[in-house]
This record gives C-alpha cells, sequence and structure tokens, in this order.
C-alpha cells in the first residue's frame, strides 16, 4: 500500500500564475504548475511523483497509440466565502475510474493514490481555483496502456496521472442541438457507460456534420431503431415533460452514469419534480412538444454543469424553447453552484475539503 509519505514532491521554482490572469479564461486551454504522475509494472503501482507540469517522454510504439486503452475522469475544485478549497463529489468519479478500467482490460487504480495524489496535488496548486461565478479548478484523471510493444492484448505496463486546469464555462450560450439518426455513440455490449478516450474520438465526425449544418451538439439515439434518444453530445440529457423530470435510463449500458446527472436528479425531486429514470424516444419528445407540455431540455456534465437546450432538430421539425422563461433547469444550477461555492449548506456532503 502506498502512503501519503510514499508521495515524492518537486515544486516549481516560479509559478506560471504570475503571467496569467483567471478573469475570463477558456474551457482546457490552460495548466497549472505540477502534476501527478504514477507508473503500473510488475503487477504494482509505483513511482509516485508530484512534479512540475511538463512533456512526455513516449516511444512511438506505446500501445496506448495504437490500440486505444486509454481512460479518464472529469471532477472539479472550486473555492468557498472564506477561500477554502472543496471538490465535488471525487470519490464517485474515483468509483467510476474503476468501473471503466475495467472494462478496458486495465489495473485498478487504489483509492490512496487516486484521491490522496488529487489532494495533495490540488492543495499545492489551490491558488490557480478562480473564484468568478462559473469557474473552476478542472481536474482531470487520466491511465493509458505504456508497453513498448505492437500487439493486440492488453499492456503490461501503464501510466496514471492528473493535470489541473483552470477554467471558465464551457458553454456560453443556450444550445441548438441536431437529433443524430445515421452514427451511433454507443450500443448494448459496447464500452458507452465507460469513460473511454475512444468514445469521444468516435463521435467526433458526427458533430462536426451537425456543426457543419449550425447546430452546437448532436442528441444520440439507439443503434438499432435510432429511435430512443441517449446522451447529449458529453452530456446526459434531461426532458421537463409536464410536471416530471425524464432522463434516459441507464440498464442498457450505453449511457454514462453522469455524476452531475445523479446531483440534479437529487435537486429536481427536492424541487418538487417527479423524476423518471426510462427510455425515451424521440416521437414521445415531439408529441410532447407539440400538445405543448415539453417545458425544457436541458444537458448535464462535469465540463457543462447544466447547458440549456433552446433549439431541438429532429429531422426536417425544429422545436424552440425560450429559455428565458425557463424555471427549472436554471434552478437546478444555482442550487449547484451555490452547494460548490458554499453559499448555501452541503447537506449531501457533496464537497471534499481540500
Amino acid at each position: 500500500m502506498i502512503a501519503a509519505a510514499d508521495f515524492n514532491i518537486t515544486r516549481v521554482e516560479r509559478s506560471k500564475l504570475n503571467d496569467l490572469t483567471l478573469q475570463n479564461i477558456p474551457f482546457g486551454k490552460y495548466f497549472t504548475d505540477h502534476m501527478l504522475e504514477v507508473d503500473y509494472e510488475d503487477g504494482e503501482w509505483k513511482n509516485v511523483e508530484i512534479k512540475p507540469y511538463q512533456p512526455l517522454l513516449l516511444s512511438p510504439s506505446v500501445a496506448a497509440l495504437h490500440y486505444g486503452q486509454a481512460i479518464f475522469e472529469g471532477i472539479k475544485a472550486y473555492k468557498n466565502q472564506q477561500g477554502e478549497a472543496y471538490i465535488f463529489r471525487p470519490f464517485d468519479n474515483f468509483k467510476r475510474f474503476n468501473i471503466s478500467a475495467e472494462r478496458m482490460a486495465m489495473p485498478q487504480i487504489p483509492e490512496e493514490i487516486f484521491m490522496e495524489g488529487m489532494h495533495q496535488l490540488v492543495d499545492l496548486d489551490k491558488n490557480w481555483i478562480p473564484q468568478q461565478e462559473d469557474h473552476s479548478l478542472y481536474i482531470r484523471p487520466f491511465m493509458f496502456s505504456s508497453d513498448e510493444v505492437i500487439g493486440v492484448r492488453p499492456s503490461d505496463k501503464y501510466k496514471f496521472m492528473i493535470i489541473l486546469s483552470p477554467t471558465g464555462p464551457y458553454y456560453n450560450a443556450p444550445m441548438r442541438i441536431y437529433v443524430e439518426e445515421k452514427y451511433v455513440r454507443a450500443v448494448p455490449g459496447g464500452v458507452g457507460y465507460a469513460k473511454a478516450a475512444g468514445n469521444y474520438g468516435a463521435a467526433m465526425y458526427a458533430t462536426a456534420q451537425a456543426k457543419k449544418k449550425g447546430y452546437d451538439q448532436v442528441l444520440w439515439t439507439d443503434a438499432y431503431e435510432h429511435k430512443y434518444v441517449q446522451e447529449c453530445g458529453t452530456m446526459n440529457v434531461f426532458f421537463i415533460i409536464g410536471n416530471t423530470a425524464i432522463t434516459p435510463d441507464l440498464e442498457a449500458g450505453t449511457i454514462l452514469d453522469g455524476v452531475t446527472r445523479n446531483s440534479t436528479i437529487v435537486l429536481l425531486k427536492e424541487l418538487g419534480l417527479k423524476v423518471e429514470e426510462r427510455p425515451l424516444s424521440i416521437d414521445d419528445i415531439v408529441d410532447a412538444y407539440k400538445a405543448g407540455i415539453l417545458y425544457e431540455v436541458f444537458g448535464t456534465g462535469t465540463a457543462a454543469t447544466i447547458s440549456m437546450i433552446k433549439e431541438l432538430r429532429y429531422k426536417d421539425f425544429t422545436m424552440h424553447f425560450d429559455v428565458d422563461k425557463w424555471k427549472t433547469a436554471p434552478e437546478v444550477k444555482t442550487r449547484l453552484s451555490a452547494i460548490r461555492e458554499g453559499r448555501i449548506p452541503d447537506k449531501y456532503d457533496w464537497m471534499y475539503k481540500v
């Protein structure tokens, strides 16, 4: 077992923060002074280091580049009103990381490396956490196969890392969404429920085609009938129909079990809405819109938090929404932000103190 005392920490001589402002910072463009790096060799994790952020030296034959054994997570840290650093629900991400690792035939990461490594790294770079509205410190744990060999098999060596990025809003405005009917994100029995890097690479072409048509993202549908909605781009999706919030269920293993999704379900129930996790067809969505009872559509995710959808196009039919009149999604976003920033009590114990 690796203890905190086993972490080898090398600090930078001068912080890059001296040359950077955290005002209105774009998502994922800048990275903090330090990173965590750990190796898996001979059946065990070793060489736990926190060191200055720097390029990696990799062989052209490193297995992850050829066979895609790579997974990641997305987590956020915030500062409360007293300037104390907190991480939002990191244990949930830790559990999901190992679910992804199992599906991708990769070794489990011990809790003491994932959690203590994150804790120490964020504590070291906590001055990078912005305190403006809709800003945070994005935490990216990831693991990839590092065997230097060509061969289709699980690797014997892996590298686990965590990097940090101060960030502003992922989506600055309500989105226009195109319902995808040709390409698919995931199939039953596949890796849709895992946070595998390849899931995102495979989604890029369909997303690019939607953007050529003037849309921000796609709403994925099932692989068999292209009838049942799944995820919206890189987010889980919710539909407020009448007094019920409906989100696609996780039973088929095609949808990521989102931490923000789960938090949203809790807060929707707190607001008095009925929440249903079940299959939902695009035809039922269109019918609800035509009947005037489809009130709100929004995405949820770590990067995006709560993202309003102002337009949804299915075939030649376009659904428009006046997001300025919405009540539910803005209230969920407000409550989530207030909990994360320590402005209201954290009665669900979601915040992990650094």
